[in-house]
């Protein structure tokens, strides 16, 4: 089940994350909005109202979070730049995915966005410099994040829910 859960394996948190390993990963942000749009986008209606795994989220709702949660990331970059150390305010990402918006919308609605977001947070990203990538949040539940160490969670979160539905269209034959 944990390969299922976690096909890419978990985030290490804790490790450190290099300025030269920084490029790599705003490349991966870069790339996920395409890489989605390709994965989803000839998959049925049905198909995207499909849980990824037994117990998890639909495709559909995948697609949604990943918009959620992106959005909350490039606001805590944005903070930790505009503002000393502050404090963030996690959100509940489990009960996001129960609201009507991610139950019903089309997936189009969040990968137009997605796409958008991302253009801006890649834009943002490869303009600070050394000092301004080493900026700090608070997270009440993780500690304190460098903008680095954010680059390298979302690089793996957007791939990490990829892997999810590429391996959703691998079991049902595509």
């Amino acid at each position: 089940m944990d390969k299922l859960r976690y096909p890419i394996g978990q985030f290490n948190i804790s490790e450190e994350v290099s300025l030269d390993q920084v490029d790599n990963f705003i490349a991966q942000i870069e790339a996920v909005p395409k890489l989605l749009v390709n994965s989803v986008k000839d998959l049925s209606y049905e198909q995207l109202s499909s849980p990824y795994r037994p117990g998890g989220w639909t495709i559909q709702q995948v697609i949604h979070h990943l918009a959620d949660s992106h959005m909350n990331a490039y606001i805590r970059v944005k903070l930790a730049l505009t503002e000393d150390f502050p404090t963030i305010i996690p959100f509940n990402e489990a009960l996001w995915a129960e609201l009507e918006d991610a139950r019903a919308l089309p997936v189009d609605v969040s990968l137009k966005l997605i796409e958008t977001l991302h253009f801006r947070w890649v834009f943002l990203l490869r303009s600070l410099s050394p000092a301004e990538l080493n900026r700090q949040f608070r997270h009440p539940d993780a500690g304190d994040l460098s903008i680095r160490k954010t680059t390298a969670l979302f690089a793996w979160h957007g791939n990490h829910h990829l892997a999810h539905i590429m391996n959703f269209r691998k079991n049902i034959g595509l």
